[in-house]
């Protein structure tokens, strides 16, 4: 978003905070975006109150240029997106339950409200998978722990939580946190990652082996099965966002995180699509964490 719209979007909203709402960005980036544009033009474009803002005398003279510049603004970007070859591009990305569920709905919507004709394709799947999917070509990136694709080029974006999950009448219903041992004798159904489980890993660094009754490869699969009572599991704070089943959830002492980023084997190489796309993660990650808590 450049800083004409941001502007432009200010006065249409009488607010900072309401433009910043708007537009998806924080109301610091917003105003940041305006002080630039002050800075830019020598002048203070706007007047701030208790009652609100309105244009300074100055800004009510360069208003109706600001329009002008932020409409050939745009009409230099469709010409350049066109003549980069986005319009219709395909995106191919490998990824797994919790990014497909939580987090690309979001990125994809918004992506495409600045290449409408962009086409996405997701072939899910889990670690070892995906980047294997990389390396041969079927995706042109995808979601991983970093840790599981040191042969590929990758960007860390954000830690999550892994978390204990129990059956509603399970003993330790009432505790506020779950020791490693505590979970290491109940039957355990393990969400199947490929060569990299951060549970087992963190059941391996204790000295500890877990009961594994169950291998699944879908992370709603396994919350039926411990709302079932057919044992319990650990998977990420994440996934469980916005679910109804009836179980219990529990933070792990000590704590496990899993890192998640994205992986890739030359950006250079890739599609101009699916390279914009990267950068614009990488770019929402950077400027809007508390968006993806």
């Amino acid at each position: 978003m450049n800083r004409y719209d941001v502007f432009l979007k200010v006065i249409e909203k009488g607010s900072f905070t309401k433009a910043a709402e708007a537009l998806g960005y924080t109301q610091s980036a917003v105003s940041q975006k305006v002080h630039a544009l002050e800075e830019e033009l020598a002048t203070t474009l706007i007047s701030r109150s208790r009652k609100g803002i309105t244009l300074t005398a100055d800004g009510e003279e360069f208003l109706p240029f600001i329009k002008k510049v932020n409409n050939s603004y745009r009409e230099l970007m469709e010409k350049s997106r066109e003549m980069q070859g986005l319009e219709s591009s395909n995106i191919r990305i490998g990824t797994f339950t919790s990014i497909s569920s939580q987090w690309l709905p979001g990125l994809m919507k918004e992506f495409k409200q600045l290449y409408p004709s962009v086409h996405f394709y997701l072939q899910q799947g889990e670690y070892t998978s995906i980047v294997k999917s990389i390396k041969e070509g079927s995706v042109d990136f995808g979601f991983v722990n970093p840790d599981a694709a040191d042969d590929l080029e990758t960007v860390s974006l954000k830690q999550d939580y892994m978390l204990a999950v129990l059956p509603e009448d399970h003993v330790l219903r009432t505790r506020p946190s779950i020791t490693l041992e505590e979970l290491a004798n109940d039957p355990f159904i393990l969400l199947d990652e490929g060569t990299l489980s951060e549970p087992l890993e963190s059941f391996k660094a204790n000295g500890l082996h877990p009961n594994i009754e169950y291998r699944v490869i879908d992370d709603y699969t396994i919350m039926s099965m411990v709302e079932s009572g057919l044992g319990i599991s650990i998977l990420s704070e994440l996934v469980m966002k916005n679910v109804s089943y009836r179980m219990v959830k529990k933070e792990i002492t000590p704590p496990i995180t899993r890192m998640i980023g994205i992986a890739y084997k030359n950006k250079h190489t890739l599609p101009i699509a699916s390279r914009h796309f990267i950068d614009f993660i990488i770019q929402k990650f950077k400027h809007e964490r508390h968006l993806f808590e």
